[in-house]
């Protein structure tokens, strides 16, 4: 279960402290419920997913992790810039405890972003879709509870959208999913609830066409 209890976020600007992002989030993820977060831009999807993902940290409440839960899969940070695909992975892979089974790991994570030689070359050279892609795969290399997706099924081809759906698939077969996505089908398809953000507020739904209407009714006629 992941707990998310009066969340409260703002970001510091030149002329001090900005609007909040995230007012009083307070919400709880039950075991293996797969969640769609639904909102505009700038509601602060990305960035309750980045804290919920503990690569951020909010300015008031906190979060209980009280299970494993994956880094953000999408268009974010996270890598270091000046190493290699492979060196971020072998980074990961030590982090995580996997010292004796790099190579295979290293493998997998190589076969299924499908960047090629660019496996072996600086991380800021790549494009966002590379990103993504190089997260993805990271991500998948390793057995979480939860995982958490920033509008990653929309990176690369047809044919890679195609089998990063299919990994979704078998995700939702035995962990939680908590995503971002502009595709009401893409939500529709993996998540069963829904969490609108909206004017700084999270709003709970059992059900993500619910949510989703939530959203549609909330927008401009």
């Amino acid at each position: 279960m992941i707990v998310v209890d009066g969340v409260h976020k703002r970001y510091r600007t030149d002329h001090g402290p900005g609007k909040w992002v995230l007012q009083g989030v307070s919400f709880a993820v039950p075991p293996k419920v797969n969640v769609g977060l639904i909102g505009g831009n700038g509601a602060g999807k990305s960035t309750l997913l980045r804290i919920i993902g503990g690569v951020d940290l909010p300015t008031r409440g906190k979060v209980e992790r009280r299970c494993r839960v994956s880094w953000p899969m999408g268009f974010g940070s996270g890598l270091q810039g000046s190493l290699t695909g492979r060196q971020n992975a072998k980074f990961v892979c030590r982090i995580h405890g996997h010292e004796d089974d790099i190579p295979d790991r290293l493998r997998f994570i190589q076969d299924f972003a499908e960047i090629g030689g660019a496996f072996d070359e600086p991380v800021k050279n790549y494009s966002s879709g590379m990103k993504s892609r190089l997260q993805f795969a990271l991500s998948l290399a390793f057995d979480f509870d939860v995982y958490i997706s920033d509008e990653v099924t929309a990176a690369g081809d047809a044919a890679f959208r195609k089998k990063a759906a299919a990994a979704f698939k078998g995700l939702a077969e035995r962990a939680g999913l908590i995503m971002v996505s502009h595709g009401e089908g893409t939500l529709r398809q993996f998540c069963q609830a829904g969490i609108w953000l909206h004017a700084g507020k999270a709003y709970w739904f059992d059900r993500i066409d619910d949510a989703l209407r939530a959203y549609q009714e909330s927008l401009p006629s």
